[in-house]
């Protein structure tokens, strides 16, 4: 007994405290006007129920007495304010709707901006990869784009709750005064059980959405890629719609067969058992009414009294819209947030220690502007992912010097990109150190050194914003000025291109939008570089670029290239290509194997050593002489074997 009433406060008490924590969001003077709305919206059907019995009882000696007579003026008075009551809850029901709904408003506003927090606050991306941490993430973002079950919702659902028991406690007095405070009593028990029943029933069937989230997420997926327009060619050149429509139905039935089973087996066998006991209740009180009248004990009025007031409050037992729902799924929606933030909380403390070493960081630092000065070091640094056992980075030693092109090579899961990663602090070595000019990195704030740092990623965003918020991105700390957007656009050879748009820099960057253009893969690449240039004319002294030309034609990443070491000079740079004809002009070159660097030099330096850069350099131009690119796609042979060769 006493595990179950633990429970039932765990799941029903807890999570309603959690809901009225978010109502001073909303502005006390909001939920004061809210709460006291809501209870004139709940008195005055009592207020209804008492007038009209009043009618009811003042009608035969108003008839007896004619339409002059003061029985006639009374029972008008009194039907005139029952109407004035009736009236009123029609003009309050509207008011009461539109308030709640601004208190909606104000409180999701407050937890979207929390749930934009909690996912952008964590320094590195580790618990955005962790299953459990994205699936309470889905359930509350979930309910957060939907009105009608949104944490919002479901603080003027609770208030409104005020109202709906404010009205039954009238109902059960007026019960007690016309038959006996037993019978009101057992109203109110009756009433109790049907809203267990019900809003119990809810809660518990609520529960099996949280355990199939992983299924919703991916009939989600399915159905937005296959109804989206980014797979929309695809979908149509390889007749994957099938495909698609068969996963969907299977991720859906998989979704939706427990929670039907769930819900048969709440619902069904106990809710004939709370109809059972709301019947006996109700009856045995009408009938007692119903006798105290025939016996005269009551007279017409206390008569109609109780029989409305048994009806109404039974009525009361059942489903609540402005309450029941949102309450439910918006308590659940807080609750998946507040399981995020514990778990994205716990997966970046576990990251930062999963060698028992990480808990002592050492004293803050800040970095000179022109860091690094000297040189970046990987210093014995390891690496696997959480929930694998392997090591991506094993004992990994790279010196990047300052001011020079470092160039990383290696085949695909050498570990190239993870070390792109750990630079940037998106995760944090499992053992070893990153030091800059000496520094560990782990003493400098991860924000003060993004700031040092531009990025292009291999797998870039792209915004479906203007060109010139495109290009700003790279440095939103500084003020954005229209000639730094344009002199990185220029470098990256993408000027003409934007120039060439519809409305120049402000074109929005996809069709979706008015007067908006889409840009071919190449042309969004020089938008990337571009946003890497201009963080580079903010201040940054990192440059790391991660497969920066692969959407380029051989051509373009040959011209591209020509100008990187002028557009780089100074600049602490790191370039990962898997072609060969791009890292060739960079100062050293660093081939990384199994997690470890095996080989560095200069390009001529590792051709003369005959080892793996050589081995691999050797073959890819055995691919260009045979008319095929870096990645064994036939191309123009002449072209790409030219660039090989020079």
């Amino acid at each position: 007994m006493r595990t179950r009433l633990t429970s039932w406060w765990q799941s029903a008490v807890v999570p309603r405290r959690g809901i009225a924590q978010l109502l001073p969001a909303a502005g006390w003077p909001l939920v004061v006007g809210l709460t006291v709305l809501d209870l004139v919206v709940g008195l005055l059907p009592v207020a209804f129920v008492l007038l009209t019995s009043v009618v009811v009882g003042a009608v035969p000696s108003a008839v007896e007495g004619g339409s002059g007579s003061p029985e006639w003026a009374h029972l008008v008075r009194v039907f005139l304010a029952a109407a004035g009551v009736f009236l009123l809850r029609q003009v309050l029901a509207p008011l009461q709707t539109a308030v709640g709904v601004r208190m909606q408003r104000a409180v999701d506003g407050a937890l979207r901006e929390r749930a934009i927090r909690a996912t952008l606050g964590t320094v590195g991306i580790a618990p955005l990869e962790d299953q459990r941490a994205l699936d309470a993430l889905s359930e509350a973002t979930r309910e957060f784009d939907n009105d009608f079950h949104s944490p919002g919702a479901a603080c003027a659902g609770l208030l409104a709750l005020l109202g709906r028991y404010v009205q039954l406690v009238g109902y059960a007095v007026v019960v007690g005064v016309v038959a006996s405070w037993w019978a009101a009593a057992a109203l109110v028990v009756a009433v109790l059980v049907f809203r267990y029943g019900q809003r119990g029933g809810l809660r518990r069937y609520s529960t099996a959405w949280s355990l199939v989230t992983g299924h919703r997420r991916r009939a989600t997926y399915l159905r937005e890629v296959a109804m989206g327009p980014a797979a929309a060619k695809e979908m149509r050149v390889f007749g994957l719609a099938g495909w698609f429509s068969d996963r969907y139905t299977e991720a859906v039935t998989a979704m939706l067969g427990p929670v039907t089973e769930q819900r048969r087996r709440i619902y069904f066998a106990p809710y004939l058992l709370y109809t059972a006991i709301g019947l006996v209740v109700a009856a045995g009180v009408l009938v007692s009414i119903g006798r105290s009248a025939a016996a005269g004990d009551i007279g017409l009025t206390a008569l109609a009294l109780g029989i409305q007031s048994v009806v109404a409050a039974i009525a009361l037992g059942g489903y609540y819209p402005e309450s029941d729902v949102p309450t439910q799924y918006g308590m659940q929606a807080v609750s998946a947030l507040r399981a995020f933030e514990a778990r994205a909380a716990e997966v970046e403390a576990a990251e930062e220690d999963r060698d028992g070493t990480r808990g002592a960081v050492p004293e803050r630092v800040h970095l000179a502007p022109e860091a690094p000065a000297a040189a970046l070091r990987f210093e014995g640094v390891t690496f696997g992912y959480l929930g694998s056992d392997r090591r991506v980075l094993d004992g990994l030693d790279l010196e990047l010097p300052a001011g020079l092109c470092t160039a990383i090579v290696g085949v695909n899961g050498a570990g190239k990109t993870t070390l792109v990663k750990l630079l940037t602090r998106l995760h944090e070595p499992t053992g070893g150190r990153i030091t800059v000019d000496g520094t560990d990195l782990r003493a400098v704030d991860a924000h003060e050194w993004r700031r040092h740092v531009s990025v292009i990623f291999q797998d870039f965003v792209r915004y479906e914003l203007s060109a010139a918020d495109n290009i700003a991105f790279g440095a939103v700390a500084t003020a954005r000025t229209d000639a730094a957007v344009r002199d990185a656009a220029e470098k990256a050879g993408i000027l003409d291109v934007v120039d060439g748009l519809p409305s120049g820099f402000e074109t929005p960057l996809s069709r979706s939008y008015e007067g908006g253009a889409d840009l071919s893969g190449g042309q969004w690449q020089r938008i990337a570089i571009a946003r890497s240039l201009y963080a580079l004319g903010a201040g940054a002294r990192v440059l790391v670029l991660d497969e920066p030309t692969s959407a380029l034609d051989v051509r373009a990443e040959a011209a591209f290239f020509e100008r990187f070491v002028e557009l780089t000079r100074g600049v602490t740079s790191v370039l990962i290509s898997h072609r060969f004809s791009s890292v060739r002009h960079a100062d050293r070159i660093v081939v990384v194997d199994g997690g470890r660097v095996v080989e560095q030099g200069t390009h001529d330096e590792l051709l003369a050593t005959g080892g793996t850069y050589a081995r691999l350099f050797h073959l890819q131009a055995e691919r260009f002489a045979a008319g095929l690119d870096a990645d064994g796609n036939r191309i123009e042979p002449d072209d790409e074997l030219t660039e090989a060769r020079a």
